[in-house]
């Protein structure tokens, strides 16, 4: 056990500076459809209010939390485990170190590793390897090539309203398509255009804007 758990720590520190090779969920999908997009894309080459409104789609108050945003957890109780309240730094963990079943072994390695990464990365280094795992949609992963597969353009290049646009996805990429919100979707992205600038304003993109 105590093996095993030096080799964890040591993943995790290599993985504040190395880009991870690959993820399961990542090699799962390429051995499944004998390919995925995928290219690695520094934070500073994405266009700031596409991270922005990620932030503010997923995890608003990522700059203020240790990994457990814990008004959102009650909130989510109290509507009855009805409404999501994974943070940015949870799905991180579940991307880069684990998978994507609901067990509880999974849910209980999630708990224990997210304090982990948030002592080890800072803030900028989880959002940043947050987007380059992340799924947009069946085979297509991180921001660099969402950004060419649905709009033709480099992460830097996307538009406040595109980049808004991916964050609306995040939730159910292979069910949305980022060219093609419509009703309660299109609205939400347009809120997220002022989200980002509403984050930015009130200092809560503070520890990862450059």
């Amino acid at each position: 056990m105590l093996g095993f758990a030096a080799v964890i720590v040591l993943m995790v520190v290599a993985l504040r500076f190395v880009n991870p090779p690959t993820t399961h969920t990542i090699w799962t999908q390429d051995q499944y459809l004998g390919g995925v997009k995928r290219t690695w894309v520094d934070i500073e080459d994405v266009a700031p209010e596409a991270i922005r409104a990620i932030v503010a789609a997923e995890d608003a108050n990522f700059c203020t939390h240790w990994g457990f945003d814990m008004a959102a957890i009650r909130d989510a109780l109290e509507d009855g485990a009805n409404r999501g309240a994974s943070t940015i730094t949870q799905q991180t963990v579940k991307n880069v170190f684990l998978w994507q079943d609901r067990s509880w072994f999974r849910k209980s390695m999630e708990a224990v590793l997210t304090p982990l990464v948030e002592a080890v990365w800072p803030k900028r280094r989880i959002i940043e390897v947050y987007v380059n795992v992340a799924e947009f949609d069946e085979g297509v992963f991180g921001i660099e090539a969402a950004a060419q597969h649905y709009f033709g353009v480099s992460a830097a290049k996307l538009s406040p309203l595109q980049g808004a646009s991916l964050a609306v996805i995040l939730p159910n990429p292979k069910q949305r398509n980022a060219t093609k919100l419509k009703g309660w979707m299109a609205k939400r992205a347009t809120r997220l255009v002022d989200g980002a600038a509403t984050i930015r304003a009130d200092g809560r993109s503070a520890c990862f804007d450059s």
